[in-house]
């Protein structure tokens, strides 16, 4: 049974934090409200949480899935280098939703590369997922709450609509700020718009 827990997406929340992280160490799969939709968060160096997450959404696992961040360090811990134009980009749009493909460093599971060799990173303008990512003591996966192929849930009715059953745990923030996914580029090269999201395309390009 899934147990839904009504937050403030602005406010620490702290027993929801704890719950939630507790669920994350138990290797389990929640849904969490961040600053663009719904996420399926869990433990991206669980292999079995990852494998749940494939099939609860039906993904393909020639797809990556996003891993989500609360600092630095833990981007410099996912990847094997960093660009100029990701410090550009970090400075300007972190937190916030961009998300950015880097190379990956051996630590970074295949399950999450795909075998691409890269990692997509996020770092959310979301004080509760942050928090929660610090309570974990790990990144989490950010990959959309929904069945593949269907819209984002953009708010906890949509997930538990999309998902039934499968999730240990939905922490209700009410509707999705935004509604729209992440804007995602590419820097393994010269920055590529691979998805135009929540940031316009061009407000990324000119900076990186």
């Amino acid at each position: 049974m899934t147990v839904t827990l009504r937050v403030n997406p602005a406010q620490l929340n702290r027993r929801a934090i704890e719950q939630a992280a507790a669920a994350i160490r138990a290797r389990k799969i929640i849904a969490i409200p961040t600053d663009t939709v719904y996420g399926l968060a869990a433990d991206p160096f669980q292999p079995a949480a990852v494998r749940e997450i494939f099939r609860l959404k039906g993904r393909p696992e020639s797809k990556p899935i996003l891993l989500l961040v609360n600092s630095l360090r833990q981007v410099e811990m996912l990847t094997a280098g960093l660009p100029d134009a990701f410090h550009s980009l970090a400075a300007r749009f972190w937190p916030g939703p961009l998300t950015v493909i880097l190379p990956a460093a051996p630590s970074v599971p295949e399950s999450i590369t795909a075998g691409t060799g890269t990692v997509a990173i996020r770092l959310p303008g979301s004080i509760l997922v942050q928090e929660l990512i610090r309570a974990a003591h790990v990144p989490l996966t950010g990959t959309s709450a929904n069945r593949s192929g269907r819209p984002p849930a953009r708010s906890a009715a949509e997930v538990k609509q999309q998902f039934p059953s499968g999730l240990s745990l939905i922490l209700d923030g009410g509707p999705a700020p935004s509604g729209v996914p992440s804007t995602l580029v590419d820097l393994t090269g010269e920055p590529r718009i691979v998805r135009e999201g929540a940031i316009r395309a061009m407000d990324v390009l000119s900076v990186g």
